[in-house]
This record gives structure tokens, C-alpha cells and sequence, in this order.
């Protein structure tokens, strides 16, 4: 599947949550507006999403049944013919169902006398079991009985007599099933096109969901040929994977017409690559060698130009990844459609990829980078999976990585080619390899599983995160590092070519590398590519690399949390390690760690505070470096001195490494701090993001506003961003278009700025109120998008109820969009005065005011506020009554997460308890109990941690 918001990216875990001053507190809210989006009762069609990228993400379907049934080899799929009728017509009232007819020529295997194929919540009639035109001529085999077995998804066909070995027969089906609007198999959604309210019929597959249309052998490596014909409502155009070769008609038992329109015969593909729409789109059209490209959106979107830059990308990246891995795209044609609702940000179905509209579109005004570096990204996220899942499947899920991780690091390669302003390195690092080395210290999980491990479907469902893409795609780029790129794609298209129409595990891609290894001098390996490879993808977690520089000697241990886990045996895991380094500034040849521990001589150094090492250079291998004291001092000093004597990605990593080495318990928190002396010197935005995502975390800043350490964070803190900050802020003030292309400013400006008006600082506070009351006196002139949040925000803060009532005015406004509207609704629980705030909640109460999600999302804004946390408290328990009728046990964890930061004694655990005994089950509350006691002593320790670094701050303050 898709990335950021699709190919499964959903929900990548902000560098925040390991963070310094974090210590692992009760990870943070609601991802807030996001999350909630367009709250309002009103549904005006949105224009398109202009969030920044993240990394690609996978999207949380519902999970399917409880279990995963591999199907018996007895019988082997080639080919379908498959008719499917959604009964649907324009404007029509639910509830809606589609009908269909499946005919399946199989190969049998070996003799028997049932055959078991997937189905679920399907019903099937006419079931027949017929000679292949290839066997010898014979009556059918008679269908003793059809049993659905519901709970294992699979329908099984008694038979009265036996299908034997080396036959071709052909098994048919009739099948009805219900057409739901769950984003999951065939489903139906509706949309807002040019005012009118229209609905459209599509599919989502992935990854067991086919046997939710039709009954199939719905496994990845039963592969086989499709003919499809779809038929539905003349006013509706059809798309599948192949080109229409055939429209004609059919009438119903009603007598009333529908078109018929028939597809060319597929490629050799799994069922989960099937796709289907069903819609009244319009498209744009380009062709690239051959392959016409078309992009289906909504014909409002079309006309507006939303999908233009999506269709002059889609060309270039084919190209581009058809020259770089030397295969061709096998298809003749190539649809991606924009759907208003999908659950994923793509999906990769072969000549027919279907993408949420915010993943596709964008305004032909828009010339900022992040908006199209999002949709780039995405775009060549599912282009990759035509070669890598499309072309060649893995066997069996366990082995997903193979189609994920492959296409997360070609997403990276085909963006950066079309958008050349773009870092590889530097978002390759930032979007992928850091986010994902937070997460994967606390998710216990290998890369590649065992089949056996892989039981249910939500086991399968699981599959699709962060470890899969990211840690995939990580592992691909240290693979690709140490092989050199030349070897590695020559690999890729041994591997390509052996499997295409197949497929394979991971051993069979360890083997086309290690024959390409092997059959040259230049690179030498340590061992063979499967020992070193296995030792990455079949352990959980990674490695942290500690060296000791007077002796040389580099350690390798699994990084975990030292301060929650008492007994390490289990943790003796060993990977083999490529270690690039450099000395003094000069890149050495790249060594390997393959033992426990290894001394190297080249590594000591001299007693000249001037002699340094650095490992793994501009992060090239996935794992952690830990130093001794003696070389942290020298680097600190070097960073202080000359900070671009180290490449920006290092310095990035050095800071984030020492960050999560703290929040581990490897180091104390003044390590990490004493890198940060040289900050006024800093210059790189996505480092200085990470500086802060650690030092003031998003969910904390009310909480550390209330001790002594933010008086001297304040001073410490603004004199070294004084020089970054009014760099950027020359551009807003004279020419913010400057900065179109400036990737990281799009990304990371805004926490900048919040968090220079959250320290108080005088020139941020007056910019804000300057842009809001410009905006006050013409709403056509727009607040610059890169800081719109925290103008909003600090416009609001240090105005009056004229201010608040101005953002009040403005997200009612009818022409308002989506991304507006969230700031808005976050800029109003950002008043000074608590009478606002109440005023605000109050305002939460009203259906008329808001829909019922919007109460939800006021309330968790206003709660996160250095005022509001017990405004909100107050609000939430004299409503209960009201507010449990639409939100229950939800809203009251979400809130509980919040005021558990501010427990610190019994006496405060046993006011928040008294409200829960009286709203919560008993059994509830005694898990809010082991709540609160384990945020109390989690507060207790990060007072002792804050103490730390008021008395660290408070020595180096004036420095």
C-alpha cells in the first residue's frame, strides 16, 4: 500500500516521543485538527490537502476475521473470468448490494475430492466444478455441497467425485454481497462534486479483502490471468487494471438497461492487485513510452487543475525507474484515481491505483516545494510497487517488507528525481531512518517474520507499520551503502527478472546479491550477504555502537530502555555492522563490527584535543553511536569551533543519538545538553527541529512552564536562536515567496517560531499580532502558511475577546477550508483569558455551533493550555452528564492522559479518582488507578530530571 497517510504511513511517531525531558511520559494527544478534520456541520467539497510530508505510512484498515487459513495446494488458480454488478444507481437510497459470476480454470495439483478456495460474508449459489477445455472430454464433476466456513473465510465444495492430478477444470460461482461504505474490499463512498452530492463504487484489496467480491485463492503467490466485466449504471464510467476493450449492454430482470464494459485479459497477478471504480470522474492524459497515463478526480478538481502537476510527475518517475532497474513496465495503460475517501494514501493495484484525493492534488497556484515533495513522494511510492509487489510478489506476508520497504526507498529516489531541490539524504534521514529508529527500541518485532508467526488477520494488519516501510527502507539504504548502488541495482534486476509474474522471500533476493557479490573484486564482505542481511531483518531491534577511543575498541549491544528493563540476558542479540567513519574531518575506508566487541587500532587517538572520530557517517547504517567522554568533549568543542567540519546529517544524528541515549538511561542529561552550547552557530533548520522536538517537546510546554527551569531555558535557549530566527524572519517580512523552495523552512519554520513566542520573545510576539491585525483588516491578505498556526495562535494569545471573536468570525466563514479551519479551532483555545476558554468550551456544547467531533477536539486543545488544563478539568466533570452521551470513555482517557501530567501527590490522584469512580466500570477503574500512580511516579522522576537541567542550565546560562 501507500505511503504518508497511505501505503501505509499512517501514523508515524513523532521525534518527540522519545525526547530528553520526555521520560517516556503518557505519549501525547490527539493528533488534534488532523485528526479530527473538517468539523463542521457544512460539507463543502475541500480543496486539496496541503500538509507537509512526513514518511510514508500505512493506513489502519478494519481488521478482517480472527483468522488467516492458508488454503490446501491442492488445486492452483490460472486464470478468472469474473463478472461483477454493483446494483447501483445515481442518487439512489442504501442499502446497496452487488451480484456476480465467477468462473476459475485451476490446475490440480493432486487428487481430490473437495476444493477450498477463499470467501467471506459472500453468499454463493450455482456452484459447478467443469472439465478445462485442455482435459479430456467428460462431464462436469458433480457439487455435492457448498459449506461456508465464515470464521476461516473459505467456502469448501464437496464434490462426488475426485479431481484428479494434471487436470485443468473449471469451478463456478455465483456470489451476491453487500456494498458497504467501509473503505475495505468493494465499497461504496460519497463525495460533493461541483455542489451536487454524487457517490462512486471502488476497491481496496490488500490484504485479504478480494474474498470480500468474489470468491478467489486469495493468497499473494496464487497467482493467475483475469478477465473482467464489470457492469453498472450508464451514467457511470468503469475502470479495472487492464484497458476497456468492449462496451455494450444488458438489461435487468426488471427490463431496465445497464452497460456492460469488458476488460482486456490481465497480466499473471494476485488477487489483492485487482481494482475496480466505478465513478463519474473526469481525467487528464499525458503518454509516456507508450503507457497512457490518465488521472481520474472529481470534475470540479479536473477543471480547477488539482491533478496537473500529479500527471506531468507520474511520466517521469515510470521512466526514471524503468532506466534505473533496466526492466520495462509491463502494462499498456496506467489510471491513478483521486478518491474524496480512502483509507489509504495509495494503493499500488497494477493499471489502476487508487490515491486519497489530499495524496494527488494540489492548486496549479501553489509553488511551495512540501506540498508537492507529499505528493511526489507518494506518487512514487506506488510506482515503485509496479516492480516491486506488482511484478514480483513476496510469497507469503511475513515477507512484506520486500514489496514495502523496497518501494519506501525507491519512493525517496523517484521524488528527488523529479523534485531535484529536495535533500535525498537529509529527508531520507529526517522522514525515514530517525522516526523509525525511535520506534523500533520499543516495538518488539523483527523485520521479517516467521510464517508460522503470522496467525490472524490482525497479526497480517499489523505488518503494515512503520517497521515495515521504514525500517525496511533503512535497511535497504545501508544495504545499498555498503554494496555501492552500481551493485546493488545490478542485483535488483537479476532479482526482477528471475521472478517477474512470481514470487519470492528474502532468501531468494540474499541470493541474486550474493551472485552479483561474487562475481566481482572491488567489495569485499565480511561474511556471506545472508549472515549479515538475516542479522537485520530476523532480530528484533538494533544495535548501539559504544567506542572507547583510548583503546579502539567499538561494542555492540541492543539499544533498549536501560531504566525500565532490570534483566539484559535475553538482550545478547549481534548483527554485523558496516561502520563508515571519518578522523579529523577525512573519511576513512569502511570497516565491519561482526563480533560482540573489536578492537581497532586505526580508532585511538592522540592526546591533541584536535584528534576525533565519528561513526557512521551521514548516518549511513542503521544503528546508534554511544562515545566516551573523552571524544564527546572533542566534538563538542569541534561543534563550538567549527560545526560544518561536520556534515550536517551527522551533526543531526550525533544530537538526536545523544538525546535518545539519555532518555535511555545510557547517559546523563548534561551529555546531551553540552552539545547544544554551539547552537547560535546552526544554521540547518531539520537539525535545529530536533534540538527542540527534545528539548520542549509539543505535549509538555504547559508542563514545563510550571518549574523553575523555564526562566533559564528561556535565556539559555533565545540567545542561540536569535540568529536562525531572524534569518527567517527577514523573509516573512520582505519576501516570504523566497522561500518556495526551501523544503525545510515549509516542514519546520513553524516550530521555530512557536517556540520563540512560547520563550517570550518580544520580536515573535509583535510579528504575530502585526500578521493577525493586517488579516483583521483584509481577510484577503493571507497570513504566510508557514507560520499560519502560530500567528493564529500568539495573534489570539496576546490580543483580547476582539481578536478571539475575529478567529471565531473567520472559521465560520463560508469559504473557509479545512486546513484553516483546524488552526482556527487551535488559535481559539490559545486565550489568555479564562472567561474566553470557558466562553469556548461552551460554545463546544452546541450541535447547532459544531459537530459533534469538534467538542472533542476543543476540549483536548484547551486542556493542553498552560490556563486550560484545569479550566478544561472543571469543564469536562460539570458536564459529564451531556458530554458521555457523544463520546463516553474515550474523551475521558484522552483528558486523563493530559491531567496525569500534573499529578505529583496523592492528595491530586485522589481528586481525579473520585471523578472516575463515579463515571468509569470497576474494572476501568482500577487500570486508571495503575494510571495515575504510574504517571505520579513518572512526574516525580522527570521533577528530579528537570532539577538536573536547571542546574546544568544555571552554570553554562551566560556562556
Amino acid at each position: 500500500m501507500g505511503t504518508r497517510g497511505g501505503g501505509l504511513y499512517v501514523g508515524r511517531r513523532a521525534a518527540a516521543a522519545g525526547a530528553a525531558l520526555l521520560l517516556a511520559l503518557l505519549v501525547a494527544l490527539l493528533a488534534l485538527a488532523a485528526l479530527y478534520g473538517r468539523c463542521r456541520q457544512e460539507a463543502a467539497p475541500p480543496p486539496p490537502s496541503s500538509r507537509a510530508p512526513g514518511p510514508a505510512a500505512p493506513p489502519a484498515p478494519a481488521p478482517a476475521a480472527s483468522s488467516v487459513r492458508r488454503l490446501p495446494r491442492h488445486l492452483l488458480p490460472l486464470h478468472y473470468d469474473l463478472e461483477l454488478w454493483p446494483r447501483v444507481r445515481p442518487g439512489q437510497a442504501g442499502p446497496f448490494a452487488f451480484t456476480g459470476q465467477v468462473n476459475i480454470t485451476v490446475r490440480c495439483l493432486q487428487d481430490t475430492d473437495t476444493a477450498v478456495l477463499h470467501s467471506a460474508g459472500l453468499r454463493s449459489s450455482g456452484a459447478a466444478a467443469v472439465r478445462g477445455p485442455l482435459s479430456e472430454p467428460g462431464a462436469a464433476v458433480e457439487v455435492a455441497g457448498l459449506q461456508q466456513e465464515e470464521a476461516a473465510e473459505v467456502a469448501v465444495l464437496e464434490l462426488r467425485g475426485r479431481l484428479r492430478a494434471g487436470r485443468r477444470y473449471v469451478l463456478q460461482l455465483g456470489f451476491q454481497g453487500r456494498l458497504e461504505e467501509d473503505l475495505d474490499g468493494l465499497f461504496l463512498t460519497r463525495y460533493t462534486d461541483r455542489g451536487r452530492s454524487s457517490m462512486l463504487i471502488a476497491s481496496q484489496m490488500e490484504p485479504t479483502y478480494a474474498r470480500r467480491v468474489y470468491p478467489c485463492f486469495d493468497e499473494p503467490a496464487m497467482k493467475a490471468t483475469f478477465n473482467i466485466r464489470i457492469v453498472h449504471d450508464p451514467s457511470y464510467v468503469s475502470l479495472s487494471n487492464m484497458p476497456a476493450i468492449d462496451v455494450s449492454e444488458v438489461k435487468d430482470e426488471n427490463g431496465s438497461l445497464w452497460t456492460v464494459t469488458t476488460f482486456n485479459t490481465s497480466l499473471k497477478m494476485s488477487t489483492y492487485l485487482t481494482a475496480f471504480v466505478i465513478c463519474d470522474f473526469d481525467y487528464v492524459t499525458r503518454t509516456e513510452r507508450g503507457n497512457e497515463i490518465r488521472i481520474w478526480a472529481r470534475k470540479e478538481a479536473v477543471k480547477n487543475g488539482y491533478v496537473d502537476y500529479a500527471l506531468n510527475i507520474t511520466g517521469p518517475i515510470f521512466s526514471f525507474l524503468e532506466d534505473v532497474l533496466n526492466i520495462s513496465y509491463p502494462l499498456p495503460k496506467t489510471d491513478l484515481v483521486a478518491l474524496p475517501d480512502f483509507g489509504a494514501g495509495g494503493m499500488e493495484n497494477w493499471g489502476l491505483m487508487i490515491f486519497q484525493e489530499a495524496s494527488l492534488m494540489n492548486l496549479p497556484s501553489d509553488e511551495f516545494t512540501s506540498r508537492k515533495a507529499m505528493i511526489a513522494l507518494v506518487v512514487s511510492h506506488e510506482l515503485g510497487h509496479q516492480w516491486f509487489g506488482n511484478l514480483v510478489t513476496m510469497s507469503w506476508w511475513n515477507d512484506l517488507w520486500l514489496n514495502e520497504g523496497l518501494a519506501s526507498y525507491f519512493e525517496y529516489l523517484g521524488a528527488t528525481f523529479v523534485e531535484p531541490k529536495l535533500s535525498l539524504d537529509k529527508i531520507f534521514y529526517v522522514h525515514v531512518v530517525q522516526p523509525v529508529l525511535r520506534e523500533d527500541s520499543e516495538i518488539v518485532r523483527s523485520l521479517s517474520e516467521s510464517e508460522d508467526k503470522i496467525k490472524g488477520s490482525f497479526s497480517l494488519m499489523s505488518l503494515f507499520d512503520n517497521i515495515t516501510y521504514s525500517k525496511g527502507a533503512s535497511i535497504t539504504w545501508m544495504l545499498s551503502g555498503f554494496l555501492t548502488e552500481k551493485l546493488f541495482i545490478r542485483a535488483l534486476t537479476s532479482y526482477l527478472k528471475e521472478f517477474s509474474f512470481s514470487n519470492a522471500n528474502q532468501d531468494d533476493l540474499w541470493t541474486h546479491i550474493q551472485m552479483v557479490v561474487d562475481g566481482q573484486d572491488e567489495v569485499q564482505l565480511p561474511a556471506s550477504v545472508k549472515q549479515i542481511m538475516d542479522s537485520w531483518t530476523c532480530q528484533n531491534g538494533f544495535p548501539v555502537l559504544t567506542l572507547n577511543l583510548t583503546t579502539g575498541t567499538i561494542r555492540q549491544e541492543q539499544f533498549f530502555n536501560k531504566k525500565n528493563r532490570k534483566n539484559t540476558d535475553s538482550y545478547n542479540n549481534t548483527w554485523i555492522i558496516p561502520v563508515s567513519w571519518m578522523r579529523n574531518g577525512s573519511s576513512q575506508p569502511l570497516t565491519w563490527l561482526d563480533k560482540s566487541s573489536k578492537m581497532f587500532p586505526e580508532m585511538q587517538v592522540s592526546e591533541s584535543e584536535y584528534d576525533w572520530i565519528l561513526l557512521n557517517v551521514n548516518l549511513s547504517g542503521y544503528y546508534r553511536v554511544n562515545y566516551d567522554q573523552l571524544n564527546l568533549k572533542r566534538l563538542a568543542r569541534l561543534l563550538e569551533t567549527d560545526p560544518k567540519a561536520i556534515p550536517a546529517v551527522s551533526r543531526f544524528q550525533l544530537i538526536d543519538d545523544v538525546f535518545a541515549l539519555t532518555d535511555f538511561g545510557y547517559v546523563p542529561i548534561e551529555t546531551a545538553l553540552e552539545l547544544t552550547k554551539y547552537l547560535a552557530k546552526e544554521d540547518e533548520l531539520f537539525i535545529w527541529n530536533v534540538v527542540l522536538l527534545n528539548l520542549i517537546p509539543d505535549n509538555l510546554e504547559s508542563t514545563l512552564k510550571n518549574y523553575e527551569v523555564y526562566p533559564l531555558l528561556k535565556k539559555y535557549l533565545l540567545k542561540r536562536m536569535l540568529p536562525i530566527y531572524h534569518y527567517y524572519a527577514g523573509f516573512i517580512h520582505q519576501n516570504v515567496d523566497a522561500l518556495e523552495d526551501d523544503y525545510f523552512a515549509q516542514v519546520y519554520l513553524e516550530k521555530l517560531f512557536a517556540t520563540a513566542c512560547w520563550l517570550g520573545l518580544q520580536d515573535c510576539l509583535d510579528l504575530s499580532s502585526e500578521l493577525y491585525a493586517k488579516w483583521m483588516d483584509n481577510p484577503e491578505h493571507k497570513i504566510p502558511f508557514l507560520i499560519r498556526k502560530t500567528v493564529c495562535c500568539y495573534g489570539v494569545a496576546v490580543g483580547s475577546d476582539k481578536e478571539w471573536n475575529f478567529a471565531w468570525k473567520m472559521y465560520n466563514h463560508t469559504d473557509s477550508v479545512e486546513e484553516d479551519e483546524d488552526i482556527l479551532l487551535y488559535a481559539m483555545s490559545c486565550a489568555n483569558e479564562p472567561w474566553l476558554l470557558y466562553r469556548y468550551l461552551q460554545y463546544g456544547l452546541s450541535d447547532t455551533l459544531f459537530s459533534s467531533n469538534c467538542t472533542s477536539a476543543i476540549i483536548s486543545h484547551v486542556v493542553t493550555t498552560d490556563i486550560g488544563h484545569h479550566i478544561a478539568w472543571e469543564f469536562v466533570t460539570e458536564n459529564w452528564p451531556l458530554l458521555s452521551q457523544g463520546y463516553g470513555q474515550e474523551l475521558l482517557h484522552d483528558v486523563l492522559k493530559v491531567m496525569g501530567r500534573f499529578v505529583k501527590t496523592d492528595v491530586q490522584i485522589q481528586e481525579l479518582q473520585v471523578f472516575y469512580n463515579a463515571t468509569l466500570e470497576e474494572d476501568e477503574r482500577e487500570a486508571i488507578t495503575l494510571l495515575l500512580e504510574s504517571a505520579k511516579l513518572e512526574n516525580i522522576e522527570r521533577r528530579k530530571l528537570l532539577i538536573e537541567v536547571a542546574s546544568w542550565l544555571e552554570k553554562n546560562v551566560d556562556d
